[in-house]
């Protein structure tokens, strides 16, 4: 009896292990959601297990804001004009404005696999612009998490604090069958966050992160991605 106790519990274990191996690998960035919206209790149950993540000393930085409703409608709406009138980007986490060159070829094939997908021609300029809109528009997602952190707080580490709850989030939200995008196009106006949510001087703006039901028949949904080989980002010591 017992030998068969100990079978069960390591196939569970093996099982769990197996099931957040799968979740990390097949999650992916949603940039095409469904025009249906996420119930107030799922939301409130992905944020309630994402604050379990591991934090510097425990400090837990984030600070997380849930827009919906009218109040992203009229976020994306401000987010479109202000792409569409030119306007400088002033983000509160300023954008990296160089990469090595290994990094700035993964970025570039990614933008490649996703314009193409969506058949986007190297020079359409109008198709891309189009997708820029979109992509202002949360990609029709109707949830947006903006997470802030408290200014006082050193960028370096309160950044990757944030970063590890971001990936909770997210592959929480995956195993629920629902998708997110990370996005830096969220947060590139703190003006207009601040003008429809009130935000504290004393804040800053980190990240957003959309959320929704992806519409799986979408092609950006679907196109193969590809992760850098082991050996190319670590070593051995021994």
């Amino acid at each position: 009896m017992y030998r068969y106790l100990y079978l069960v519990m390591t196939h569970r274990k093996e099982a769990k292990y197996m099931e957040l191996m799968k979740a990390t690998k097949e999650r992916r960035s949603i940039r095409a959601f469904l025009s249906k919206p996420v119930e107030k209790e799922i939301l409130e149950e992905l944020l309630s297990g994402a604050r379990w993540s591991p934090s510097w000393g425990n400090t837990q930085p984030c600070e997380i804001i849930v827009i919906t409703g009218k109040k992203l409608s009229n976020f994306k709406e401000k987010n479109k004009e202000a792409i569409l009138k030119g306007r400088h980007p002033n983000p509160d986490v300023t954008m990296p404005q160089k990469w090595p060159e290994i990094n700035k070829t993964r970025y570039r094939e990614i933008g490649k696999r996703t314009l193409e997908s969506l058949s986007i021609a190297r020079d359409d300029a109008e198709g891309r612009l189009n997708f820029y809109v979109d992509m202002m528009e949360l990609f029709n997602a109707p949830v947006l998490f903006l997470i802030t952190t408290d200014k006082g707080i050193a960028l370096e580490y309160s950044m990757l604090d944030v970063g590890i709850f971001v990936q909770t989030l997210c592959l929480l939200a995956h195993e629920r069958g629902l998708g997110t995008c990370i996005m830096a196009a969220s947060v590139q106006y703190p003006d207009i966050i601040k003008e429809i949510v009130s935000i504290p001087e004393t804040k800053r703006i980190v990240i957003g992160v959309a959320l929704g039901w992806p519409d799986w028949n979408n092609s950006v949904n679907k196109f193969e991605r590809s992760r850098s080989e082991l050996d190319e980002c670590m070593q051995w010591v021994e």
